[in-house]
């Protein structure tokens, strides 16, 4: 039997950031699931993530896994092409971006989405935590970035 390891990661600075973006690259998100507090200044997306530190030739570790990516010290959130007016829209993440302002901690976070959608959040200071819960399910399907031929 293997051992199941839940992914449980806080990002502080750009590497950090790297690392989170590429666990959670391909993870797919109904457009309700992401939520602004900003009284509290915190940003959630619940996903469902591929696991691609788990992921290989055996099919039978093909798994996706339920997922929360909190952003805090959120001071502002833009958006492009991204829109509530369907909750039902299902959405796929592409990358995570820090851009650090002149003066650090601070900077702006981009969260990258299929179909050019993009999520802008300026932040007081880098604080990402990415926590996967005990949800975990098999999937046939492993997201795939190279062009169909005709």
């Amino acid at each position: 039997m293997v051992e199941d390891k839940s992914v449980r990661l806080i990002a502080e600075d750009a590497d950090d950031l790297s690392v989170v973006s590429a666990l959670v690259q391909d993870a797919v998100l109904k457009v309700d699931n992401l939520l602004y507090d900003q009284k509290k200044r915190r940003f959630t997306l619940e996903i469902n993530r591929f696991q691609w530190e788990n992921s290989g030739k055996d099919q039978a570790r093909r798994n996706r896994v339920r997922s929360l990516l909190a952003i805090d010290s959120v001071l502002a959130v833009q958006t492009r092409a991204v829109s509530k007016q369907d909750p039902d829209m299902v959405m796929s993440l592409l990358q995570l971006q820090f851009k650090p302002d002149e003066e650090p901690p601070g900077g702006l976070i981009s969260i990258l989405f299929s179909g050019d959608g993009e999520l802008r959040l300026a932040v007081e200071a880098l604080d990402v935590t990415l926590l996967d819960s005990a949800y975990v399910w098999g999937t046939r399907h492993v997201p795939d970035h190279e062009r169909r031929k005709s």
